[in-house]
């Protein structure tokens, strides 16, 4: 959260000296994982391994789907639950078969005012709805938050998906989660 603070503080330097814009995505995820040097006497190099990591990795992947620029899974949102977070999705990752839940970090609880608060009520409710296949209802619930929050991608990510459901039903037994099959 610090580095992309800094990085919108640095880009208006950046414009002046004709520099191009740097983003960043970030993803974030918690569990267990092997950090060290290895390799071989021959060829060795310091860094992390495991399935925590190849998981943050494929978040940050998805930051530009989504729209944002850090994405956390559950594990690290129930590590840190001093954060309020916007539910991005449920997804299975390249090379996972069980599904994730992302968040898009909001701010500390005690930093979110209540205007904020009641937003992200609606658009968790309009989450809820989307997975029940209430796709009238989660239209009206999405499009009213998109007119709030017009700067949210994921409005427009979940409102264009809506339009696609009402056409092609994903069937009786869809789990609400989407599949990647990107890295």
């Amino acid at each position: 959260i610090e580095m992309i603070a800094e990085l919108k503080r640095l880009q208006p330097e950046f414009a002046k000296n004709g520099w191009p814009e740097i983003r960043i995505g970030v993803g974030v995820n918690t569990g267990t994982m092997s950090v060290g040097n290895m390799g071989s006497e021959f060829r060795m190099a310091y860094t992390v391994m495991g399935d925590a990591v190849n998981l943050g990795s494929r978040l940050e992947g998805l930051t530009k789907a989504y729209g944002v620029q850090i994405i956390v899974s559950e594990f690290t949102k129930h590590a840190v639950p001093e954060y309020e977070y916007r539910e991005l999705d449920k997804v299975r990752v390249k090379g996972k078969d069980e599904p994730v839940a992302i968040f898009e970090p909001i701010g500390t609880i005690d930093q979110i005012d209540p205007e904020s608060k009641k937003r992200l009520r609606r658009y968790h409710r309009a989450i809820k709805l989307y997975r029940e296949m209430k796709w009238d209802a989660a239209e009206q619930e999405f499009f009213s938050s998109s007119q709030q929050e017009p700067d949210i991608y994921v409005h427009k990510l979940y409102l264009d998906r809506i339009m696609f459901f009402k056409n092609n039903s994903p069937g009786e037994n869809w789990d609400g989660v989407f599949t990647f099959t990107t890295k």
